[in-house]
């Protein structure tokens, strides 16, 4: 849900007509503010948010406790679909390359999917599929897949391996965060004992965060991030529903996404860019 934190800088970036993108990577829930910004779907992310996303359908943590799903990618899947659809075809005939991140269950490492219309729903949910939360993973061409944060979660170094040179990252943790290793990411290697390579990118999880972190703040000397991350813990949580703390944060994005226009175009007027992502 702090994802409706990077749909208010998706909708100024669409707003002001700031599309300068060579690439877009998403991951999880960014994965679908990324595509509905490829789509040109101004608003549609903050509706879900807002909708959707915030009935018990879709988060119920009793059903959790009694062995369902805590988060109902399936019930999710079909209610936005019906109601609030993603354009599909118009996010596939973008022009731009993009990539959702998703991990792989058998060597618990990073995949990027580069869905086309028809099983772009697919592998949307296949990057949002949250073990524990989400009981079962996403089988996309024999491969299974669960949410790609466990695996890179800010997929900077990605970008600059794909030829990203000004690189816009949009964050739902203070600039400051840095992921350390937690009891829950032991819990959650334990839980999911039966698939090495989970438990792999469990226990590397917070390593793997925090050297993206350290990309973020010292780059290679070719490369510019910019980060459009909130100065403190947003309002929002995980799983959070509160109409007014979703609000805030997508007026906070919202403010911080404009700040990240003037940043990126101070950037381009003193260099020549090769590439953006």
């Amino acid at each position: 849900m702090r994802g409706i934190f990077a749909a208010g800088a998706l909708d100024v970036f669409l707003e002001q007509r700031f599309f300068p993108f060579d690439l877009v990577l998403g991951v999880s829930v960014g994965a679908s503010n990324a595509l509905s910004f490829l789509a040109g779907q101004h608003g549609r992310t903050r509706r879900c948010f807002l909708d959707q996303m915030s009935r018990p359908e879709f988060i119920d943590p009793w059903r959790g406790v009694r062995g369902g799903h805590w988060m109902d990618l399936d019930w999710l899947w079909d209610a936005i679909e019906r109601e609030d659809p993603l354009d599909r075809r118009a996010a596939a005939s973008c022009g731009v390359e993009y990539a959702l991140v998703a991990t792989s269950v058998q060597t618990g490492t990073a995949r990027y999917l580069t869905p086309m219309a028809d099983d772009m729903l697919e592998a949307l949910k296949a990057s949002c599929a949250l073990p524990l939360l989400y009981r079962k993973t996403v089988t996309l061409d024999g491969e299974q897949f669960v949410d790609g944060g466990l695996s890179d979660p800010i997929p900077v170094r990605e970008a600059y391996r794909r030829g990203a040179r000004t690189i816009v990252v949009l964050r739902s943790r203070a600039a400051h965060f840095v992921k350390n290793a937690r009891v829950a990411n032991l819990l959650g290697a334990w839980a999911m004992r039966r698939d090495p390579g989970l438990v792999k990118a469990c226990r590397n999880a917070a390593a793997v965060y925090r050297d993206a972190v350290e990309f973020m703040t010292s780059p290679p000397p070719d490369c510019h991030v910019i980060q459009v991350a909130p100065a403190a813990a947003l309002a929002t949580g995980r799983t959070s529903r509160d109409r007014a703390a979703l609000e805030r944060d997508y007026a906070l994005g919202r403010a911080l996404g404009r700040e990240a226009i003037v940043r990126f175009e101070h950037i381009a007027s003193g260099e020549t860019l090769d590439k953006a992502g």
